[in-house]
């Protein structure tokens, strides 16, 4: 398939139907280790599209009784960690980064001959001599990667749509490896899935993550908005400006078909600004994803993740943190601005 004429490999769910994904796998037992925040999705849908799936995690926390609202049930298709790995023949590891750290010495004893081993981000492996996970070599290594979290995963299923998925293959014991990743892609729910190896994978997801999904577009937002607010701009007409039409009006033009299409649903006044200014943006930020690229490949950026998840009071700094972003005046606005929204009212 042409992606902006280069010529990439994808695999379609009319290539790989959900009817060959179940035969190919049937004689397997899928154990997910982790239900925050990929484990559910995954598992759900793995479990509704007729898998054989089971569920591993700590007894008695938060995740546990989410596990058990979802249907999942204590000895049958709910386990410890410890026991789920056992029974399991594809061992789905769905913790966070740092959790996978802290549990792989109950993992790796239960990788014996044939079974498989299998991530949704390549960061464990990619970075193996920092998190100390390493697979023995009698067993395939796997990873699919859905582009967006667990319960976008989830949700998107349950409309008949799927997400994109990236897949690789890592180790290869089987030699059935590539099938049996492709199987679990089109089990989770991909819509269709492209195929990378997990450094590549990890690459993209920190700079993603720390780019324009999630880090950059924050800082813009925010710096937008102060400007409108320390010229004399009320909070919902800053928040309006740069939030609301953001995401309510633009981003579906932009996501129905693509950068060019919203330009062309714009007025003439906002065409021809965004074309002028868009190259300043560019030549301004293009130097800071340069760094954060370098600092994510140099191990860096991860070893600064793995330093601070593993503190102790780590869950208590991050809420103060999120919580700061929850309360301050932009994003208190944004809340304000939601329970107006007609839908709400």
């Amino acid at each position: 398939m042409n992606f902006g004429g280069v010529d990439e490999k994808v695999v379609t769910r009319e290539e790989f139907p959900l009817q060959k994904a179940k035969d190919f796998l049937k004689d397997e037992t899928i154990a997910v280790i982790g239900y925050g925040v990929q484990g559910p999705g995954q598992s759900l849908n793995l479990r509704d599209n007729g898998f054989n799936v089971i569920v591993g995690q700590r007894k008695g926390g938060k995740t546990w009784d989410k596990a058990l609202a979802d249907g999942w049930i204590p000895g049958e298709t709910l386990f410890e960690i410890n026991e789920a790995a056992e029974r399991g023949t594809i061992i789905q590891y769905l913790l966070s980064d740092a959790a996978q750290i802290e549990v792989w010495p109950t993992i790796k004893p239960h990788l014996t001959d044939g079974k498989t081993l299998y991530f949704s981000h390549g960061f464990g492996i990619t970075y193996k001599n920092r998190t100390g996970i390493v697979p023995p070599e009698n067993v395939d290594v796997i990873l699919v990667a859905p582009k967006g979290s667990g319960t976008s995963l989830r949700k998107m299923f349950l409309e008949g749509r799927g997400l994109n998925s990236s897949f690789a293959v890592f180790q290869n014991a089987s030699g059935k490896a590539r099938e049996k990743t492709i199987a679990l892609g089109i089990g989770v729910g991909s819509g269709y899935l492209f195929e990378t190896d997990f450094k590549h994978e990890v690459y993209s997801d920190l700079t993603g993550e720390r780019g324009t999904l999630m880090g950059a577009i924050q800082g813009i937002l925010l710096a937008q908005y102060e400007v409108l607010r320390e010229n004399g701009h009320s909070p919902s007409e800053a928040f309006n400006e740069t939030v609301e039409e953001l995401t309510q009006s633009l981003m579906p033009l932009f996501a129905e078909k693509g950068m060019d299409w919203m330009y062309a649903n714009c007025s003439t006044t906002a065409q021809r600004g965004a074309l002028d200014w868009m190259g300043p943006f560019h030549d301004a930020t293009k130097p800071v994803f340069e760094e954060l690229y370098r600092e994510v490949v140099n191990g860096n950026e991860a070893q600064r993740s793995i330093n601070a998840n593993s503190k102790k009071d780590y869950r208590t700094n991050l809420e103060k943190e999120l919580k700061a972003l929850r309360e301050s005046e932009m994003w208190q606005t944004g809340a304000t601005v939601r329970k107006l929204r007609p839908e709400n009212n």
